[in-house]
């Protein structure tokens, strides 16, 4: 398993559910429900990338060593913090020249799940090489 992306995905969750609860009862009447939806897309990416970290700290287990899954934790921990802190931003402060930002995450969101499959198929052509020299 890998501790720093573990660790990276447990405090992102942890975030993302706060940032969730302040969105839910505190912004309702002070920010506009456009930015009210755009607070919540910035928080529901948050924690399927967070579940998306804690998942490769334990695909780590089989593959300590593969750069795939290192680049594919790191892709995803920036596009958490691209895409889903650029949403927060422009909800919160209404700095709309962050909306440049936004899909710089989704293209890391995008990568790191592509690695993902990547390794995936890896995986998938070495155990159907093993099982056919058994």
């Amino acid at each position: 398993m890998n501790p720093v992306f573990l660790l990276l995905g447990a405090f992102s969750a942890l975030t993302g559910v706060g940032m969730g609860a302040f969105g839910a009862h505190g912004l309702k009447a002070v920010i506009s429900p456009e930015m009210l939806a755009v607070y919540q897309t910035g928080v529901t990416y948050q924690m399927y990338h967070a579940l998306g970290l804690i998942g490769i700290a334990l695909i780590c287990r089989q593959a300590p060593d593969s750069r795939l899954l290192h680049w594919a934790g790191w892709l995803m921990f920036a596009g958490i913090l691209l895409f889903s802190g650029s949403l927060y931003s422009l909800a919160l402060a209404n700095h709309k020249w962050l909306g440049i930002i936004t899909p710089f995450g989704g293209v890391c969101f995008l990568a790191a799940w592509l690695l993902i499959a990547l390794f995936a198929i890896q995986n998938i052509r070495s155990s159907d090489h093993y099982s056919r020299n058994k």
